[in-house]
């Protein structure tokens, strides 16, 4: 037996330890996204069952994440729980065609910047919605409104007994999760998040603490496949930008897990396509389900690797795990305080924040930093698609900006010939400096231009100046000399006959 699966006994210590870190946080995604937390272990269970079968990143784990809560939240609060099927399904199979048509290691081409922001923004709303969710408070539908609330929210929890309560549990889970890392190795081999469950759960029910629970549905009873009703929803434009919200953020957090689970082993690498695929895959049944979206969670992965996994079954064994817990022990989810979630998905939003990534960019790449900062304000102020979206386009602008660095150079002797130097690349937007520069320049003077140092010329440059050269000659001043020709590269031809 060993000697067919040589890598079995790691593999299957993997998909333990996985399984531990996945059933606190798909039961917290789940609860805090709004749906029941039976939904989260269906998309946990599809992600290592389906997703886990498929080619692609052999050892990343997918399931619910937490920088999905936030918009998720979003879709079910505007179209419902029975809606959520068909959004997920229909990103599901955007996801599929991108795949298919090869878009997937596109992906790795968007700033890293943007995806930080993203990252950083979601963090944000998801820290200030779990507190109040924390001491059992409703939540301001805002990323602003929750953050501004804040204040007032904590003097409404000081005055309410039960409410302090509730904010006590979720204020240790998230204590005991980072000292948890300070335990014994023996110790850790409980995952800190569930460790952190476990204490909360018996310290409420020894104490008899006036807390909410999870409520629970069975597993069944929770799985409703979209109906007509919620497939005519898709007539209704504004669910088409939450699908595409939907599509654009799992994928890149999918893929930007891969490349950084790809840093952790030196097993194969990412096929970026055909972990697309399984993306797409595993989102369409669980739209079928009517469950969560999954993307490649970060958290899981990097748990599965330094268990020692090898292969694939580890994420697959962590998927059966995930379903007999969900089949044959329900009521236990019933015993969990809602709190204790929220600390864990606190603690996970802290994490998303790259606190380290802005300091170091912020010395070496300013612009970047600014297009993180704005980027994860913009989520925060509007929406998750509408920042992203605000960040791409900066970061656009900024790219275009930084290509056409031009350098120009007037040297004028006193006597003689101008001498006017060009380098760098020569585009529209840098098209006024250029003319400033030049029709600065004395018109009785003959002017030698030098673009020898162009490595790039656009149209508009070049008919700007071709045109500057006609008008400067027409005084009877001697015609400017181009030490290179203002032609494009394409039109430069080399015979080899």
């Amino acid at each position: 037996m060993l000697s067919k699966f040589p890598h079995l006994r790691h593999d299957f210590l993997a998909s333990i330890v996985v399984f531990l870190v996945a059933v606190p946080l798909c039961v917290g995604v789940a609860v805090a996204s709004g749906v029941p937390a039976e939904l989260g272990l269906v998309t946990g269970i599809v992600g290592g069952l389906i997703t886990g079968l498929m080619p692609g990143s052999s050892l990343q784990v997918s399931g619910p994440a937490a920088g999905l809560t936030v918009i998720v939240f979003e879709a079910v609060s505007e179209f419902g729980v029975a809606t959520l099927g068909v959004i997920v399904l229909t990103a599901g199979l955007l996801q599929l065609a991108m795949g298919f048509l090869k878009i997937g290691r596109w992906f790795r081409a968007i700033s890293v910047a943007v995806v930080e922001g993203m990252l950083c923004g979601i963090g944000l709303v998801i820290i200030a919605g779990q507190i109040y969710a924390a001491a059992g408070l409703k939540a301001p539908e805002t990323g602003i409104g929750k953050i501004a609330g804040l204040p007032r929210a904590f003097a409404d929890a000081l005055s309410n007994t039960e409410a302090l309560a509730s904010l006590a549990i979720g204020a240790a889970t998230v204590v005991v999760i980072v000292l948890w890392k300070k335990l014994p190795k023996k110790a850790q081999a409980v995952p800190g998040a569930l460790g952190a469950v476990l204490l909360a759960t018996l310290a409420t029910l020894a104490f008899s603490l006036p807390v909410a629970t999870v409520q629970v549905e069975g597993l069944l009873g929770v799985i409703q496949p979209p109906g007509s009703d919620a497939f005519g929803e898709l007539a209704t434009p504004a669910i088409w930008g939450t699908i595409i919200a939907f599509t654009l953020i799992a994928s890149a957090e999918s893929l930007f897990s891969a490349a950084a689970v790809d840093r952790l082993h030196d097993g194969p690498r990412t096929q970026y396509n055909k972990e697309m695929i399984a993306q797409g895959t595993g989102n369409t049944v669980c739209g079928l389900l009517g469950a969560l979206p999954m993307t490649a969670v970060i958290v899981r992965s990097s748990a599965n690797v330094n268990a020692g996994a090898k292969t694939k079954a580890s994420r697959v064994l962590h998927g059966v795990w995930l379903l007999l817990f969900a089949a044959a022990l329900p009521s236990v989810l019933a015993l969990i305080p809602i709190p204790a979630l929220a600390g864990i998905l606190v603690h996970a939003g802290w994490k998303l924040i790259p606190f380290r990534q802005i300091a170091e960019l912020w010395h070496s790449h300013k612009g970047e930093a600014l297009i993180l900062i704005v980027t994860a304000v913009a989520i925060v102020a509007v929406n998750m698609f509408e920042g992203v979206l605000i960040g791409l386009a900066l970061s656009v602008v900024k790219t275009a900006w930084e290509a056409s660095h031009l350098k120009t150079e007037i040297i004028d002797k006193g006597a003689g010939p101008i001498q006017a130097y060009l380098s760098g690349n020569a585009t529209f937007l840098r098209l006024p400096k250029i003319l400033d520069s030049l029709e600065a320049l004395p018109q009785d003077r003959p002017v030698e231009l030098d673009l020898s140092g162009l490595h790039h010329l656009d149209h508009a440059c070049r008919t700007a100046l071709e045109n500057w050269a006609e008008r400067h000659s027409t005084n009877g001043t001697e015609a400017v000399k181009v030490t290179k020709p203002l032609k494009p590269a394409a039109e430069k031809t080399t015979s080899n006959t």
